[in-house]
């Protein structure tokens, strides 16, 4: 059994907390540490970095930690691996800082607010010869594990266009609290759903249908006012809806809705509809149901009279035939095995620059109204 230490940077927020420290550091070490290829066994020892001492003293007790900090650069002298789950805002400056120190960085998504940022982060990392990757989550949940398992055996044929609808309604925060933080609904403060969506939608188009060659997105704000944690109003800046339009290579077409203003009527709050000359599918965060074409139904236009059939009913599920953990324990897995081993992570700056141009190019494309080609970095 090996020890290493990993810096948290930002576990007081609900995803560093829940999604990092409890059900990916926590679990790996309570089912024994990580499982290297040559029987070696390594155990974490998370070192808890943050602003506020209370509340990382709070998360501390309530999990038998004893190692925590408002110091980063001390934090730093203890640890290999250095994990950023901040604010957006204040994600460069530390992971630079992680990088000068020798550290091995793993970060959430998006890795920069530019793509100058990102790149550099990217650059950075590859002159100080330090491992590097950042959390692509949604390509480890079950749904598009099983998606990506129809692509992989052949199943649609020639794939013809995917349509993704994400989101749910978050309350405005007067009537009834929000169940998201204030400041990702302010631009100034590096909200917006266009900067923190397009990095997803990105990284999964990539991986399971092709490199992106242009993008039309239209980013609103639908709710100009909302009230923050002190239930105080304050004006909504940043957008909180994206339509987006993106042509991949090989001539398939992606529309993807992205909105924290609309009430959920499908099975999950993310659906991905794929449709191709020999079947379709729609895969939600764990279901995935598919339609083969000699099943498919022939229904006619006639609004004279009611449908005679449920058109839900001719789709099939997909079995799991696996068993699906976590995927952001998964992922962690992964880059811990390419710090310790060198096996393959291509999860890297790199990929999340990409996912930054995304957002960029998004951004652009909604505020000059055109379609926005996306080059190579």
């Amino acid at each position: 059994m090996r020890t290493i230490g990993v810096a948290m940077n930002g576990v007081t927020g609900r995803m560093g907390y829940r999604q990092h420290l409890v059900r990916s550091v926590l679990a790996i070490n309570e089912q024994g540490g990580l499982a290297l290829s040559d029987g070696t066994r390594v155990r974490l020892e998370p070192i808890l970095v943050g602003r506020n001492e209370a509340k990382l003293a709070g998360i501390a007790a309530r999990h038998g930690l004893t190692a925590y900090t408002t110091d980063l650069e001390s934090a730093l002298e203890r640890a290999d691996v250095y994990f950023d789950a901040q604010v957006t805002q204040a994600r460069v400056k530390a992971v630079l800082t992680a990088i000068e120190a020798g550290k091995h960085v793993y970060a959430e998504k998006p890795t920069a607010e530019s793509v100058a940022e990102a790149v550099a982060l990217a650059q950075a990392a590859a002159a100080r010869g330090v491992k590097n990757g950042v959390v692509q989550d949604k390509l480890f949940l079950p749904g598009l594990l099983k998606l990506k398992r129809l692509i992989d055996g052949g199943f649609f044929g020639r794939i013809l266009s995917v349509r993704g609808e994400f989101g749910y309604w978050v309350f405005e925060g007067d009537w009834q609290e929000a169940q998201r933080p204030s400041w990702n609904y302010r631009a100034e403060d590096g909200g917006g759903i266009i900067l923190d969506m397009f990095p997803h939608w990105h990284y999964v188009l990539e991986n399971l249908f092709g490199r992106i060659e242009s993008v039309y997105a239209k980013g609103v704000t639908h709710i100009p006012t909302r009230h923050d944690e002190q239930g105080r109003a304050y004006p909504a800046t940043a957008d909180d809806a994206a339509y987006g339009i993106f042509e991949l290579e090989g001539g398939v077409i992606a529309q993807i809705n992205s909105s924290w203003a609309v009430r959920v009527n499908r099975d999950e709050l993310v659906e991905f509809q794929v449709d191709g000359t020999h079947g379709s599918a729609v895969a939600g965060l764990r279901t995935c149901r598919i339609q083969h074409r000699a099943t498919t139904p022939k229904p006619v236009w006639n609004p004279d009279l009611p449908a005679t059939a449920r058109f839900r009913d001719g789709w099939q599920e997909v079995p799991d035939n696996a068993e699906f953990d976590n995927g952001f324990k998964i992922q962690w897995e992964l880059f811990l095995r390419h710090v310790l081993e060198d096996a393959p992570f291509p999860y890297d700056f790199a990929a999340g620059a990409r996912g930054v141009q995304l957002a960029e190019l998004g951004l652009r494309s909604s505020a000059e109204g055109r379609r926005m080609a996306v080059e190579d970095l």
